[in-house]
């Protein structure tokens, strides 16, 4: 479908006068130029605009200005460009800090004086080369991390996957042998990496008193490789792109009674949480403030979208998305489940009242 057919049908839904129609196109057109039409799940010949025409004849006519006024004014959308920035900004920011901090814990000196004594300059040089890391998912863009920081990370050091197997991990302590020339270096840091964390419950989260998740599944598959590839005294770090306030609070909180659990001795010795963006505390979609939306939500709903991975989750209503998050959140690669099901969620279901229509499409990786 043609945008200016497109526009024109959605002034016909929409019941709005010349004047209204006016003043929206210049906006649309806009938004989909520099954010929307890039969303990597759209078809050619039907992006945002079309994809808004039929999400928005869903609804009943009274409520189609509650569902385009939440498009037009509270979605958040992460474009393409701004998450390349946030994996650009990884090292300079969050990584080359970190390191500088151990360099003057070990060498017990200031940070401010690490770059100008050149036996802390080596030391820093030596523990960015035993630094391992590891993309948690494909959304990790582990690739731009490592092209962005060239010269400084060694494509050795740089794996697309948090478990390679052990012919990967030996070929990867034989280089850094080789490159720092002693034939007992071993890892110092690992680094998970991913772009986005909602609720934090699939990192990390306690099912029946037993802790699960990313991170309960990353040591237990490095359990035998830690003897022999890393330091006796290892750290881990966990650096997501974009998290929740909400998971946040949930990984410090969960981590820290993890380490507390009778299986502390099998625990990681250090954990350090970094993000390269915080959204705000007050961005999730509530009652008090989205009375007419949150109506929406209940009522434009099919139970059937919810799928047995979102009972990990605390529960298996899907409305306001995995975890309860209730985020307006759009990533350029794909929607999260924790965002409200209005905007992803699709069905069919002849035996549900509503079948529901995504604004953009989800992929989902649990079924």
């Amino acid at each position: 479908m043609r945008q200016e057919l497109a526009l024109r049908i959605l002034s016909e839904v929409m019941h709005w006068d010349t004047s209204k129609s006016r003043e929206e196109f210049t906006w649309l057109r806009l938004m989909s130029r520099l954010k929307y039409n890039r969303y990597q799940d759209f078809l050619a010949g039907a992006r945002f605009i079309e994809s808004l025409v039929d999400w928005l004849q869903q609804f009943e006519h009274a409520d189609r200005a509650t569902a385009y006024e939440f498009v037009r004014n509270h979605l958040v959308y992460v474009s393409h460009a701004e998450m390349q920035h946030l994996v650009e900004l990884a090292y300079s920011e969050t990584i080359r800090p970190y390191l500088t901090t151990a360099v003057a814990t070990r060498l017990n000196i200031p940070t401010y004086r690490v770059w100008s004594q050149l036996d802390a300059r080596q030391l820093y040089t030596r523990l960015l080369r035993q630094t391992l890391f590891l993309a948690l998912s494909d959304g990790a863009r582990i690739d731009i991390f490592r092209r962005s920081n060239v010269g400084a990370i060694s494509n050795e050091q740089v794996l697309v996957t948090p478990q390679p197997n052990s012919a990967k991990w030996n070929g990867l302590l034989r280089d850094l042998r080789t490159d720092l020339n002693d034939p007992s270096a071993r890892f110092a840091f690992v680094f998970l990496i991913d772009d986005f964390v909602g609720s934090g419950t699939t990192l990390l989260r306690l099912d029946d008193n037993t802790w699960e998740g990313k991170l309960v599944t990353f040591l237990r598959n490095i359990e035998e490789i830690a003897q022999t590839h890393l330091e006796p005294q290892w750290k881990l770090g966990v650096h997501h792109y974009i998290a929740t306030h909400k998971a946040c609070e949930n990984l410090d909180e969960r981590e820290a009674k993890a380490r507390r659990s009778p299986d502390a001795k099998q625990w990681f010795h250090e954990t350090t949480f970094s993000y390269g963006m915080i959204l705000p505390a007050d961005l999730p979609i509530d009652e008090r403030r989205y009375q007419d939306l949150m109506r929406l939500i209940t009522v434009y709903y099919d139970s059937s979208i919810a799928t047995r991975h979102f009972e990990k989750g605390g529960s298996d209503d899907a409305r306001l998305g995995f975890g309860h998050c209730a985020l307006p959140l759009v990533l350029d690669h794909n929607t999260p489940n924790n965002s409200i099901a209005l905007l992803w969620a699709e069905s069919e279901d002849p035996n549900c009242a509503h079948a529901m229509r995504p604004l953009f499409r989800r992929r989902q990786r649990h079924l």
